[in-house]
């Protein structure tokens, strides 16, 4: 494992995660470099999505660290994670039904003004209506009337929305855990181009995946997990799709592997 550098967004060294006497993860060693796109992989209860839990504070690890953007984080819940510049695309998305665009990517954090007057203020539909349309431009999402409310909208439509929260606010991390998995083929090419624009933008990802042509398609380098642990690190060039489910299957151990460096 390298050492943490400016390159580095994020580094996680012996990352752990018990249930009681279930190991859900264990000694995970993870390093993230600025404008990389990581894929993670793996088959149901390999420890993906605890991992993911981890980062973002939606649960808190057993034991390891976790140093975000330079400084060793430990993030009490998401909303601190979401605060120091981590947006997490989950595959619930997390949104309101019966708000519009602006009122979903604002929900918790609104914009107001007429601050001095104490505990009254006014929410600032303007400035936030401003800033959405800056957010879906800079995804390259297409949302025909933002002020529609998120339940008149298609499957695609919605995750993009999610994904637009990404770039609303300038977040130095994007996490995405399976973003495609209930979408349509158009709908999924929508979310993959969206994805293509965060790499062009420079901004680092991590996609939770389990589909295979798509992380050959998006990603820079492709993390295996394996009943809790990282078993592979491997460079997308260097690699193919039968090695990867390999790893995953067990047919290859990982014994040669030594970090995610």
């Amino acid at each position: 494992m390298t050492e943490t550098t400016a390159e580095t967004i994020l580094e996680t060294k012996g990352l752990t995660k018990h249930y009681g006497g279930v190991h859900a993860l264990n000694d995970a060693d993870f390093v993230l470099k600025n404008g990389e796109h990581v894929a993670i992989m793996g088959d149901n209860g390999a420890g993906k999505s605890t991992f993911v839990r981890q980062i973002t504070g939606v649960e808190q690890r057993t034991s390891g660290t976790i140093t975000f953007d330079g400084e060793e984080v430990h993030f009490s819940g998401p909303i601190d994670a979401r605060e120091a510049g981590i947006e997490t695309v989950f595959q619930t998305l997390a949104l309101a039904d019966d708000l519009d665009v602006p009122d979903n990517l604002f929900l918790g954090r609104e914009i107001t003004k007429f601050d001095w007057l104490g505990p009254f203020r006014l929410l600032d539909y303007k400035a936030m209506r401003e800033a959405t349309l800056e957010g879906l431009e800079r995804t390259a999402v297409k949302i025909p009337n933002i002020r529609n409310s998120i339940q008149n909208m298609s499957g695609g439509q919605r995750q993009c929305v999610a994904i637009a929260r990404t770039a609303t606010f300038s977040s130095k991390l994007t996490i995405m855990d399976e973003p495609t998995a209930a979408l349509g083929v158009q709908e999924t090419e929508q979310v993959e181009n969206i994805i293509r624009t965060l790499k062009e933008n420079g901004e680092p990802l991590i996609l939770v995946s389990h589909n295979m042509r798509q992380v050959f398609d998006l990603v820079d380098r492709i993390i295996v997990f394996r009943r809790g642990r990282i078993v592979a690190n491997l460079l997308k060039d260097e690699t193919d799709g039968q090695d990867v489910v390999s790893y995953i299957t067990g047919a290859k151990t990982g014994a040669e592997f030594e970090g995610a460096a």
